[in-house]
């Protein structure tokens, strides 16, 4: 029996990585005020194709259930988050502040980096809109990604109500028309997002695609605003405010996180959905290659694909949790690094307890002193000699060892060993925390 393709195994050493990082962007979540939820693993198909349309049907783990109900493992973890907010959470004190974790599922083809069975990690800042709060939820972006320990990544900003804006006043309609499959803007949207300059060709005159052309190729940071300013103001009809509410979020994001190490104001990332209102965000690292993107989200409005009420904008991103543990994987083994996860050595050091030719039982209650006091306390279970012991524990990456001997039990003591240079030290039973703290 072999494992599905497009699924892993996770040993000892992959899910301490693994869990070193979960914790990492939950402590960050934490300190902005984002709580867990969860949803199930599997949904009503409908769920997914209200959101992103019928056609997503092909990369589902699709099925019926015994009683006919076509349901669907989760390929994402957005649209549960929402219908478990329009289902269970609308009453609750607004704004909610959302964090979630957990496993995704999508039949495409296997590729470094992408699989069949993922983990995503995401936040949802719902029921309060405007420039200070997609600050706050770039921030938890940023402050993930640089607590994560990953380096020379580039976080990606725009605003799609520029683009919306501009396009109005070039005459794209947002509305789909008679017997046709998407609006005009949702094209040109999507066409933008590809850089597809050549199909744009076909929708725009020379005038207007020399516009479009000229935004895209803007580069830089905050500076990027006052340019495009500047081009878009002789756009008869253009709304400018959503650059202007760019220009506090980015402003505000400078305030309440470190800054990434490489910001880029991008004004023509359309994330090609038409859900997105307001800014959208993404991050790339360069080591990944064409698979580089470890997170993306923005401004966008979704309950009323599910027939109900808008309660503001929200805003939300989802975090590749694979590719940023492969990304750190690649650039610590660029660094000549072993360690990929900052932190993941942390905490209590493991200690081994060795019961040497002295019934197990006898040392439980120790063992249990341990760990209630939270040191990482570990029994030895066989029987074997001590340098077996001893080597077993250093193997397992514990820091001492306590050796209790039958002579030991008799006088209360114990022998406590560093085995990093093999120093020890005598300490009593009831004292042998104190022996611990003293070889450091």
């Amino acid at each position: 029996m072999e494992r599905p393709r497009g699924t892993r195994d996770f040993g000892v050493a992959e899910m301490s990585r693994r869990l070193c990082l979960e914790s990492i962007l939950e402590k960050k979540a934490r300190e902005s005020g984002y709580n867990r939820v969860a949803t199930p693993t599997f949904e009503s198909l409908e769920l997914f194709t209200a959101k992103s349309g019928p056609g997503v049907v092909g990369q589902l783990y699709a099925f019926e259930d015994k009683g006919g109900r076509k349901l669907t493992l989760r390929p994402e973890l957005t649209a549960p988050v929402m219908r478990a907010v329009a289902n269970e959470f609308r009453q609750d004190a607004k704004p909610l502040r959302l964090s979630y974790f957990g496993s995704c599922f999508r039949y495409e083809e296997f590729k470094t980096g992408r699989y069949r069975e993922f983990w995503q990690y995401g936040a949802e800042l719902i029921g309060a809109s405007g420039p200070i709060g997609e600050a706050e939820m770039l921030s938890l972006a940023v402050s993930m990604l640089s607590a994560s320990g990953l380096k020379e990544w580039e976080f990606k900003v725009g605003n799609v109500g520029i683009l919306r804006s501009l396009l109005t006043s070039l005459n794209i309609s947002s509305e789909i028309p008679d017997g046709g499959k998407e609006a005009p803007m949702a094209t040109v949207m999507r066409l933008l997002d590809k850089g597809d300059w050549e199909g744009l060709s076909e929708i725009f005159s020379q005038d207007d695609l020399f516009l479009l052309k000229s935004l895209a190729e803007l580069e830089g940071g905050i500076e990027v605003i006052g340019e495009a300013r500047n081009l878009l103001s002789s756009v008869e009809g253009m709304d400018t405010s959503p650059l202007e509410d760019l220009e506090i979020t980015l402003n505000a994001l400078g305030a309440l996180a470190p800054a990434p190490p490489k910001l880029s104001v991008d004004l023509t990332v359309a994330r090609g959905l038409d859900y997105y209102t307001g800014i959208v965000f993404e991050a790339y690292v360069a080591e990944l290659g064409g698979e580089g993107q470890v997170l993306g989200g923005g401004t966008y409005r979704l309950l009323h694909l599910f027939g109900l009420e808008e309660l503001d904008p929200c805003c939300g991103f989802g975090l590749g949790f694979d590719r940023v543990l492969l990304a750190l994987e690649k650039q610590a083994a660029k660094d000549g690094r072993e360690e990929v996860v900052p932190g993941q050595s942390s905490g209590p050091a493991s200690v081994v307890i060795i019961p040497f030719k002295v019934d197990p039982s006898e040392v439980l209650q120790l063992v249990g002193e341990l760990r209630a006091k939270g040191i990482h306390a570990i029994l030895e279970l066989r029987s074997r000699k001590m340098g077996k012991s001893i080597q077993w524990a250093d193997n397992i990456g514990a820091r001492h060892v306590i050796i209790i001997g039958p002579k030991d039990l008799e006088a209360g003591t114990c022998v406590v060993k560093r085995l990093a240079d093999g120093e020890q030290v005598e300490a009593a039973l009831d004292a042998v925390s104190e022996g611990l703290e003293r070889l450091g």
